[in-house]
């Protein structure tokens, strides 16, 4: 619920807190970080530094802290309580003397995945990325059959996301050239990004036993930004009849905070009316839910951009609202809809959020055309797909009238070959 800590007249001793795009004394969110040559620990990000909450707790200066930010995730009540008590001690002045001694300019840590990730899953719900992608390949037909009636998703791999900065290794892997009737392996020629929302699960359920709809936004903990490479190439020779696999699982990238279901509630907004004609949803994914108010951009530096200074280059921007067809609460409940069991700390992944306007599009795909029409960067350079040494950045900014815009952090990644 809206409380004393959205208020956005409320300002931080932590100066550099004061406006900041993404980390506000206003959004607080939770991450896993080590400051030089130390242990991983929890932490909170505000401005452009980390306090952690640990020595806190053993300083007195707030209740108990717990070890694993699992525990933080699992437990709304938790969650509530170390934001509002981390809020009054980063914005009563009274608290700085002591309370500095455990800040961290954040350039000198490390941070890290916020929790051990047990599962993830993609869903495929940006409903104009769908339409685009299909087109390429079903220009009469872009949507299948059950696109309107069904979250699509596929289960993916969680031992290869990586925080933002790891390095992308360009994958290898099996394709087969337009002009050969056999495959060969080699490197990913079609690499590409995805613009996408991961959903943090906190608090799962019982093998077994659904998530009605109704209940499913109290097992969303928060979100992040992920980004879910893809070898477009290997892709296309590999995914039928079973779906996406080596394409998908060599590499993700997610910005590492958890900006909490409690920081975001200011930001959620009724999603879109389904458009005439459309179906309507099944009973258990009928009823209300509510969308994230967040503004994406892609940003692309190549090598050549960095060598000569230039700032990066703004591929697309979109919003979350327009974008997603099935809303996340639809997510949760259709993911346990047949009994199966989420647990903390597992990621959903939205799928990518384009626009409806082709410039808005969150992947190299839809922008290139499926390679046909090469996208020009500011530097006069030409991209298809991505070449190594290319940067690309993720933004997401949750945006309301009358309340502090908050955001995400970091999500980048190069291109290594």
């Amino acid at each position: 619920m809206i409380d004393e800590t959205h208020n956005p007249n409320l300002t931080s001793w932590v100066a550099d807190a004061n406006g900041h795009g993404d980390f506000p004394i206003q959004n607080l969110p939770f991450g896993l970080f080590s400051p030089a040559d130390e242990a991983p620990r929890p932490g909170v990000a505000i401005g452009d530094h980390i306090i952690e909450l640990e020595a806190l707790a053993a300083a007195g200066l707030i209740g108990e802290a717990p070890r694993d930010l699992s525990d933080v995730l699992g437990t709304p009540a938790l969650r509530k309580t170390l934001r509002q008590q981390m809020s009054k001690l980063l914005s009563d002045p009274q608290y700085r003397a002591v309370a500095q001694a455990y800040l961290h300019r954040a350039a000198d840590c490390t941070v890290h995945l916020p929790v051990r990730i047990g599962d993830y899953t993609d869903f495929y719900v940006g409903i104009h990325h769908a339409k685009a992608v299909g087109a390429l390949f079903r220009p009469d037909n872009p949507l299948l059959p059950n696109y309107k009636h069904v979250p699509i998703g596929y289960h993916g791999r969680a031992s290869s996301i990586r925080p933002s900065g790891v390095p992308v290794v360009r994958p290898h892997g099996q394709t087969k050239p337009a002009d050969s009737d056999v495959p060969v392996y080699g490197p990913c020629k079609r690499l590409d990004l995805e613009l996408e929302l991961g959903l943090w699960i906190g608090g799962g359920n019982d093998l077994g036993r659904p998530i009605p709809l109704e209940e499913a936004e109290a097992h969303i903990a928060g979100l992040c930004l992920l980004n879910d490479w893809s070898a477009r190439d290997v892709q296309a020779w590999e995914y039928q009849p079973l779906g996406p696999f080596l394409a998908k699982n060599f590499h993700s990238t997610i910005s590492p905070w958890v900006v909490t279901a409690e920081a975001l509630e200011p930001f959620r907004v009724a999603a879109l009316p389904r458009p005439d004609g459309d179906p309507e949803p099944l009973p258990y994914l009928r009823g209300e839910s509510t969308v994230y108010n967040v503004e994406l951009e892609v940003h692309i530096q190549t090598a050549a951009m960095r060598d000569q200074g230039l700032a990066p280059h703004v591929l697309s921007r979109s919003s979350a609202r327009d974008a997603m067809y099935w809303t996340p609460a639809q997510i949760v409940t259709h993911h346990a809809s047949n009994g199966c069991n989420l647990t903390t700390g597992d990621l959903l992944g939205t799928g990518t959020l384009s626009g409806p306007q082709p410039e808005q599009a969150g992947s190299l795909l839809e922008l290139s055309h499926g390679g046909k029409v090469p996208v020009e960067l500011a530097s006069g350079e030409m991209r298809r797909f991505l070449e190594n040494g290319d940067e690309i950045w993720l933004i997401g900014r949750a945006v309301a009238d009358g309340y502090v815009t908050i955001g995400f952090g970091d999500c980048m990644a190069q291109i290594r070959g």
